[in-house]
């Protein structure tokens, strides 16, 4: 760990040498704090810089990721669930997780966690593959596949091929989300870019699509089990 010393106190920061970085890079991570990316010739230097810099930006991202896992900490054996709220039961000698009504019986022990995943996954299949068809009946476009997956850094993604790729910790956000997620990706099997015409699209789909997008962005973090 290396410190700055900014008007506002110290900051701590690692620093990656990467071979293909074309520019210094900092982010803020949950799990790895704060790192700077710097590219292989970069002088040392150059990564205090970028923290000093920054600051203002990182204690906010600080801040938001702080606040994240509050709330995580705060679900007290429960998990969401699109608009519900799961309690987690556990129970000795099961394997897998179940649902039953409004509770989720998962395994004691240290297998818990990897079978509410493969529960989630399971489930994001089938809630994400009916919103999808619906989407695409109502735009009258159609895709090739559909992959779940479990990203750290992406939500969906719509390939060139009509593929379409979703991450199944949107089940864990509102439904209304999950919904601009899917029509965000259905618009792309339209308009492959972020241009105008692409977001023009996707507000006439989605007509609150920036709050959605704002919670996903301020919330993102919290979609953890």
């Amino acid at each position: 760990m290396k410190p700055v010393t900014s008007d506002r106190g110290e900051i701590e920061y690692t620093v990656r040498r990467s071979p293909r970085a074309r520019r210094v890079r900092v982010t803020v991570d949950p799990v790895g704090g704060v790192q700077v990316v710097l590219p292989r010739r970069a002088a040392e230097r150059e990564a205090a810089a970028a923290v000093r810099e920054l600051g203002p930006w990182i204690r906010r991202r600080v801040g938001e990721l702080r606040r994240a896992q509050e709330l995580v900490d705060a679900r007290a054996g429960t998990l969401p669930y699109l608009d519900e709220t799961l309690v987690v039961v556990e129970q000795d000698g099961r394997s897998r997780a179940h649902r039953r009504a409004g509770e989720l019986h998962v395994p004691a022990g240290p297998e818990r966690e990897a079978a509410i995943e493969r529960w989630y996954r399971r489930a994001a299949r089938e809630e994400i593959g009916a919103r999808l068809d619906r989407a695409c009946a109502q735009a009258g476009l159609a895709y090739e596949g559909l992959t779940i997956r479990g990203q750290r850094t992406r939500w969906a993604s719509c390939s060139a091929e009509r593929s379409m790729s979703f991450n199944w910790r949107l089940l864990l956000a509102p439904a209304a989300v999950l919904d601009y997620v899917v029509w965000h990706e259905v618009c792309h099997l339209q308009v492959m870019d972020h241009s105008p015409r692409f977001w023009a699209l996707l507000e006439r789909w989605c007509p609150d699509y920036r709050a959605h997008k704002e919670w996903l962005r301020r919330n993102g973090q919290t979609l953890v089990l």
